[in-house]
């Protein structure tokens, strides 16, 4: 199995450049392609246009990603006054930008994950960051099977090959697996949304993977966003015991993987 896996991962990577190496003179998307990636943000900024346009006429200079827990903080004390009367238009723009960044691979999500905190509470903030980063997982893994191909063999050529190989092991187990690599910091959350439909994971293991295994993380990062004043860095989130505990549930889930494999 690991032979076949070697071989047609390296034939695929042949055909986008010699000796297994990307030619990295040709881009990698076609006009169709493109077209698909263009009409995908063109929707997204639609949605977004909506929402601004149903919203009272008022200074929006402080609407931008968060970078920082200062930007992060400026912007939670402008939105708090808004969440109360314009509900609804707060969590679609909230939902917007949260599914936009999932899906095209965006940095700062964990800010956008401490906002929901601070905004609307644990329970609910929870709720939020599960179904808009599954959501925004599901809409990155389906543009991938799509268009991804060509950009996953070039970005991350050496991890591909190692998710395809543990994948091919594990199709009994697929599950067990993925949620694992949700669960713990293994492989990134944006490799994974975006190899899953390469290496052939099935959607409804990706999905139900995604829903269940970001549970602990998300909640970590929600809880947090209710002492937002009291953060001093990103890295405050995770200690050691938070750190220790999603291993902890990780190696839970992958057990019966290792107790299968084994026998």
């Amino acid at each position: 199995m690991e032979g076949e896996v070697g071989t047609s991962l390296k034939c695929e990577m042949k055909g986008n450049g010699k000796g297994g190496v990307v030619n990295e003179s040709k881009f990698p998307l076609s006009f169709w392609e493109i077209g698909v990636f263009g009409v995908v943000v063109l929707s997204y900024a639609l949605s977004l246009a909506f929402v601004y346009l149903t919203m009272p006429a008022s200074d929006y200079s402080f609407l931008k990603l968060p970078r920082n827990l200062q930007d992060l903080q400026i912007l939670r004390d402008h939105l708090e006054s808004y969440t109360s009367d314009y509900t609804i238009q707060v969590l679609v723009g909230y939902c917007v930008v949260y599914i936009f960044m999932q899906t095209f691979m965006i940095p700062g999500t964990v800010f956008m994950s401490l906002l929901a905190g601070s905004l609307f509470g644990v329970f609910r903030g929870v709720a939020l960051v599960v179904f808009t980063a599954t959501a925004g997982a599901s809409s990155c893994y389906f543009l991938s099977k799509l268009i991804g191909r060509p950009l996953v063999f070039s970005l991350w050529p050496d991890k591909l090959t190692f998710f395809r190989d543990q994948v091919a092991r594990r199709k009994t187990r697929l599950l067990n697996y993925m949620l694992f690599l949700r669960v713990t910091p293994t492989l990134p959350n944006t490799f994974i949304n975006v190899a899953s439909p390469i290496v052939d994971v099935p959607y409804h293991t990706f999905f139900f993977a995604t829903v269940i295994g970001i549970i602990p993380a998300a909640y970590v990062t929600v809880r947090a966003g209710i002492i937002l004043g009291e953060l001093q860095s990103v890295g405050d989130l995770y200690d050691m015991h938070s750190i220790a505990t999603l291993f902890l549930i990780g190696l839970v889930t992958v057990t019966p993987t290792l107790i299968g494999n084994k026998n």
